[in-house]
């Protein structure tokens, strides 16, 4: 038997076990932060190398299924992996490993006895693993309770990070996070009592199957309640307004690994619930509304500010709405092409918010009335920053450009007015995002920091430490040292640049390799589409009513 041949269920809830089991020994091994690093190393790594066999397995041979417990179809638990979810589980693991690593660098940067440093790691170890174990599992959830599982081992895990340091500013933050993840979090409850009381089950195979039988109206309240749910906790206009104010507190490390990844979970749960559970929905029209004003407003909020973490945190909403493009055209370019910017959005997110979280350590401030002469401070850090913001722009040949076109390729096939619009839209957001990144590079990174209109030259000047609702001077960092006076070249930490560093080039890699990527977005958007597959390798026939 070749290894292509051979199925790989029992690796299914390894992403989940992992790092839960890690996170256990991080705990444990709480007064040893050398131990701490290596398993959390170690354990993420390994969730790498599962999610790129389970890539592989997927292609090759199809969803793969486990029923946790043993119990019979479909009564039990069913964790599930398909090419959309493994793929999303290979790119998460990247993002979780190399962030980790620049947590840890930063951890011991600020402080040679890590026991006194301001970020208390006994906590973040096994809370960053928890996180990552929420994430899995919300891709590998078979029904729609342990998805909302895999949303509330997220919720606690992220309010513990976003809140470290236990400044004011984050605990605000952290407040308002939890507050509207809640909401979503009820909402979502409800969804579910619903769903089981109008088909007599929460397995998503099975719910595929039932709910086109259910009265069209009673079918479009439960589309209604989960989309809603959904789109909460991705951030799609009108209910992206908590983003902005929630992530720019929170420590770079943990700011970056929620840009990456968290909307995306959203995301990830919109795309399978249309396509497996309403692939003729009557809400393709608002979903296309939602995507044109998640675009358009999400960048114009962008252009208006002055703080590249709120500059970033924007952006992260606008292009949110590319996505949701692809997934409202209802089709399997558009699918693809969703599926495709999904993954090419992660890097890149993640690489821009940890190149903040460096130039915040170099010049002490994220202001861009602050900034100026990084580029001669750190050629290398204004080089990585140039590529990422180039990459999200969409210039071409990167990734960003490729998935562009291929949801605009999308968009004129389909060909009503509302995806012609949308095919608008989507380079005007384009154009507008190379505009503030644009402006990020030429007042932080290309002028002298003497032509920066809030340059005090010394220290001691008092600041304004709310300057575009973001600090000055993040918490975490203002031992790293004052406002950048001179613009002389120096050394970034290794790990901190060398993890930022791969993060760009991951971005990079996914443009090297797009077109074997688009080739199985497409396969993974044709399975989804069809739901055959998916239907099929979770239930035995018997049971498929």
């Amino acid at each position: 038997m070749s290894p292509t041949d051979f199925p790989v269920p029992d690796l299914v809830p390894m992403p989940v076990l992992l790092p839960l089991l890690g996170a256990a020994l991080t705990l444990a091994f709480r007064r040893s932060p050398r131990l701490q690093r290596g398993v959390s190393i170690a354990v993420l790594a390994a969730v790498v190398a599962v999610a790129g066999v389970l890539v592989w397995q997927t292609d090759v041979n199809g969803p793969q299924v486990l029923w946790l417990g043993a119990w019979q179809e479909p009564l039990g638990i069913s964790l599930v992996a398909d090419r959309l979810s493994a793929l999303m589980l290979l790119v998460s693991g990247i993002v979780t490993l190399l962030v980790l690593v620049f947590a840890i660098g930063q951890g011991q940067a600020d402080s040679d006895d890590e026991t006194e440093s301001e970020t208390p790691l006994t906590i973040f170890h096994p809370t960053y693993l928890v996180l990552s174990a929420g994430v899995a599992n919300a891709f590998l959830a078979g029904d729609l309770f342990n998805l909302f599982v895999g949303f509330e081992i997220l919720l606690f895990s992220s309010y513990v990070l976003i809140t470290l340091g236990g400044s004011a500013a984050r605990i605000h933050a952290g407040t308002t996070y939890v507050v509207v993840s809640l909401l979503s979090s009820a909402l979502f409850l409800v969804a579910i009592a619903a769903a089981y009381a109008a088909t007599g089950t929460v397995n998503l195979a099975q719910l595929a199957i039932r709910i086109g039988d259910l009265a069209p109206g009673v079918a479009l309240v439960l589309q209604l309640s989960l989309l809603t749910a959904f789109a909460i906790k991705a951030a799609v206009f009108p209910m992206s307004a908590w983003l902005p104010d929630s992530y720019p507190t929170a420590p770079a490390p943990v700011t970056a690994v929620f840009a990456g990844l968290l909307t995306k979970v959203g995301v990830y749960a919109i795309i399978r619930t249309q396509t497996l559970l309403f692939p003729d929905s009557p809400l393709q029209g608002l979903l296309m509304w939602a995507a044109l004003l998640t675009m358009v407003i999400g960048i114009l909020g962008a252009v208006s500010q002055s703080g590249l973490k709120r500059i970033l945190s924007f952006t992260l909403v606008s292009h949110i709405g590319y996505m949701i493009f692809g997934i409202a055209l209802a089709t399997p370019e558009g699918t693809a092409g969703a599926i495709f910017y999904v993954a090419h959005h992660i890097t890149i997110q993640t690489a821009l918010f940890l190149i903040t979280g460096l130039v915040e350590r170099l010049a002490g401030t994220t202001s861009l009335d602050r900034l100026g002469g990084l580029a001669v401070a750190s050629p290398v850090l204004a080089t990585l920053f140039f590529v990422s913001a180039m990459n999200l722009s969409g210039i071409p040949p990167l990734s960003g450009f490729l998935a562009k076109v291929g949801l605009l390729d999308a968009g004129i096939e389909l060909g009503t007015p509302l995806a012609w619009l949308l095919v608008v839209g989507g380079i005007v957001t384009s154009l507008l995002t190379l505009y503030a990144l644009t402006k990020v590079w030429s007042q932080a990174f290309w002028r002298t920091l003497a032509d920066a209109p809030r340059s005090t030259g010394s220290a001691d000047a008092p600041r304004d430490h709310t300057r575009d609702g973001e600090p000055d001077t993040d918490p975490a960092t203002e031992s790293a040292g004052a406002l950048l006076l001179d613009t002389r070249p120096r050394a970034l930490p290794r790990t901190m640049l060398g993890a930022t560093a791969a993060m760009t080039l991951v971005g990079l890699l996914i443009t090297v390799v797009a077109g074997p990527l688009f080739a199985y977005t497409q396969r993974a958007a044709t399975d989804l589409m069809s739901r055959d597959p998916y239907v099929t390798s979770v239930l035995p026939v018997e049971v498929r009513r």
